[in-house]
């Protein structure tokens, strides 16, 4: 386990710090755009980002009892707590955060997939494209397409379904083809929309499909 996080919090802060510097070429009237996250805006998605990267084991416990484990009412608490009014103090939270390694109590790998589904959550909608580790996506991806959807994954949407990535050597599951870069299927099982051309194969329909799941 110690090896894989050693393998984990590298990627995770690169992407972080990618991000800020993405973030800084925004203008503070674009923050309010929708993001891919449902209900959050760019500014959302951000703070959130804050929050997870600044929450222990103990604390995530202690905030679900609070929440009475209603893991919704504690994202949004936790976007109120970190939202600064001014979005250019948001981004300065973000970036204070951006090697901490606390976590929590998850499997390494959600790390990976938070922060390469929420980094494209705001850089797609704000027309930012990025280049992503494909090893790195690929492990989200393996992680979120053996996760059901009631825990944040998306096993249900692939059911049936073999993933190919493109830009790796990685194939996940079995039955109806579909392929496509690692960060599109990564978007397309955790739910996220993509556009047609992103996924391709007999199975892009059904993906697509189940991204309503």
């Amino acid at each position: 386990m110690r090896s894989e996080k050693a393998n984990v919090w590298p990627v995770v802060h690169a992407e972080r710090a990618r991000l800020v510097d993405d973030l800084e070429r925004v203008p503070v009237d674009a923050w309010t755009t929708p993001s891919l996250c449902p209900g959050w805006d760019v500014h959302d998605v951000v703070a959130h980002l804050i929050d997870s990267a600044t929450t222990s084991r103990l604390g995530f416990v202690r905030r679900m009892i609070a929440a009475r484990f209603d893991f919704d009412k504690d994202n949004e608490s936790g976007i109120r707590r970190c939202r600064r009014a001014d979005p250019t103090d948001t981004l300065a939270a973000l970036r204070a955060v951006i090697d901490l390694t606390s976590t929590p109590p998850a499997a390494p790998a959600t790390r990976l997939v938070e922060a390469f589904v929420h980094g494209e959550d705001i850089r797609r909608p704000l027309r930012i494209r990025a280049d992503h580790p494909p090893a790195a996506v690929a492990r989200a991806l393996a992680y979120q397409a053996s996760t059901s959807v009631r825990m944040g994954g998306g096993r249900e949407r692939v059911d049936g379904l073999r993933l190919v990535a493109s830009d790796t050597d990685v194939t996940l599951g079995s039955g109806v083809a579909v392929s496509g870069r690692a960060i599109d299927l990564l978007l397309a099982v955790s739910g996220r929309p993509v556009s047609a051309t992103a996924v391709d194969g007999p199975g892009a329909s059904l993906l697509r499909a189940g991204q309503n799941i």
